[in-house]
């Protein structure tokens, strides 16, 4: 997937304690941070509101309506390959993580793929009350992380930011991400879904095959 002003979202209390998380830790400084399946009706205002803002165009959903983001994401949720998930920070949703199967998607046309291998899109939502907090999106891109390398048990992630986005590269890169080749990834056009030709920087997280348990990207490998 990959204009309004994004809003920050309000605390609501089945983001607290109502909906049944997939994975749940205290990342230091920042707060309690749970993974949450995405629930295309309830949490519609919040999708929109992000997917559709300006600092969001390289999402690939501008201009969309909500009952379009509405159609994207119950397509997502019908499917067993592609997932996706809302990081909510202290009650509060914070960032939309999508995963895939790479032989499932186009991604998979374009670099070889290796058995275990799982793609990610990662899209941070506006920070708390307008404020950047040191370490706010490192902590939540690192407890999605510890999500998909642990609990879920992939050797490896792949992410496929635009080229153009350099502030989604540069993040990728600090989280341990390694840069590979930039790729062209061919349109789709298909009645359910249509995404255009995008020139795409790939990008590898590895996990240490030695480490298992809470947090895999303790260590992490090149």
């Amino acid at each position: 997937m990959t204009s309004s002003e994004v809003l920050p979202a309000t605390a609501d209390e089945a983001y607290r304690s109502g909906r049944e998380a997939v994975h749940e830790e205290v990342v230091e400084s920042l707060g309690t941070v749970r993974v949450l399946p995405v629930d295309p009706e309830a949490d519609l205002d919040v999708l929109h509101g992000w997917v559709t803002a300006e600092r969001a165009r390289f999402w690939g959903m501008a201009g969309f309506t909500g009952q379009q983001v509405l159609d994207t994401y119950r397509l997502i949720d019908s499917l067993d390959t592609h997932h996706a998930y809302l990081a909510v920070l202290d009650g509060e949703p914070a960032a939309l993580f999508q995963t895939y199967e790479p032989t499932a998607d186009r991604v998979g046309e374009c670099y070889d793929v290796l058995p275990g291998d799982i793609g990610v899109h990662l899209l941070i939502g506006p920070a708390r009350d307008g404020v950047n907090r040191e370490g706010y999106s490192s902590g939540l891109l690192g407890a999605f992380a510890a999500y998909v390398l642990g609990t879920l048990d992939r050797p490896r992630v792949v992410a496929e930011p635009d080229a153009r986005n350099e502030r989604a590269i540069a993040r990728l890169t600090r989280q341990g991400f390694v840069l590979g080749e930039v790729v062209v990834l061919p349109e789709i056009d298909l009645p359910e879904v249509y995404l255009p030709e995008k020139k795409a920087q790939l990008a590898f997280l590895n996990r240490d095959p030695a480490v298992r348990g809470d947090r895999p990207t303790d260590r992490l490998t090149d």
